[in-house]
């Protein structure tokens, strides 16, 4: 393959702002993996986008499923050889505004498993093709429920608590990682998807557009930032 053209993989890619995502990546011309935990939504999506001609490819990922994680890095490793950027964008919100001592644990549970250790485990899988040679982009999608200053108020605790802890994650991996790889995490704003609901404000669309430059940021481009339409934003 040219080493001039850059794979990206795309978690939760098979609708919302994630199937956005893979569409815009591979207008631009990044050879894209469209990551679902269901295969037969994942191949539908695959299906219209090859439609209008787009180079993606689809790979099967259970974020909260580590050894579908493994399997999924292997398997990009032997075909690819290499991965350039990385969006962690799949995530759950459970809550329906509960608070977190009046919730069922379960539902902290599983919002943690997914929104925070299921990224965690992707990027310690995938980070090793990225070190290969010496570049990587790796994006969280993030929320503004993540910010210190939203743990003054009551409510939404599972989901505030997850991008709290997927926040700092970011922060402690962008110290951490060495040469031309850089980690940032984004809040797209409220964007009308299965997630936010028919009356957010947002697009999909314009939901991408705030999160690609950052897979296509050059050297001098932001590390252990959080952005919001491309502007640096408070933790």
């Amino acid at each position: 393959m040219s080493k001039d053209i850059k794979v990206a993989l795309v978690t939760g890619g098979n609708r919302g702002i994630g199937y956005e995502l893979v569409k815009q990546l591979a207008f631009i011309g990044f050879k894209i993996i469209l990551a679902s935990r269901d295969s037969e939504m994942g191949h539908k999506a695959i299906q219209q986008l090859r439609e209008s001609n787009l180079d993606v490819s689809f790979v099967s990922i259970d974020v909260n499923n580590q050894e579908s994680i493994r399997q999924a890095a292997v398997a990009i490793n032997e075909k690819y050889g290499r991965l350039d950027v990385l969006i962690n964008n799949a995530g759950v919100y459970l809550d329906e505004n509960k608070q977190l001592l009046n919730m069922d644990p379960s539902i902290l549970e599983n919002t943690m498993a997914t929104n925070f250790f299921g990224v965690y485990h992707m990027i310690r899988s995938f980070i090793p093709l990225m070190e290969k040679q010496g570049y990587g982009r790796i994006i969280n999608v993030s929320s503004e429920y993540g910010t210190m200053s939203e743990m003054s108020y009551p409510g939404v605790g599972a989901y505030k608590m997850s991008k709290f802890a997927l926040n700092g994650l970011t922060q402690l991996i962008a110290v951490e990682i060495k040469s031309d790889i850089k980690i940032n995490a984004v809040d797209p704003g409220w964007v009308s998807t299965d997630m936010g609901g028919p009356s957010a404000p947002r697009t999909p669309e314009q939901a991408a557009e705030s999160i690609l430059w950052l897979a296509t940021t050059g050297a001098e481009g932001p590390n252990g930032g959080f952005f919001r339409d491309g502007k640096r934003i408070d933790w």
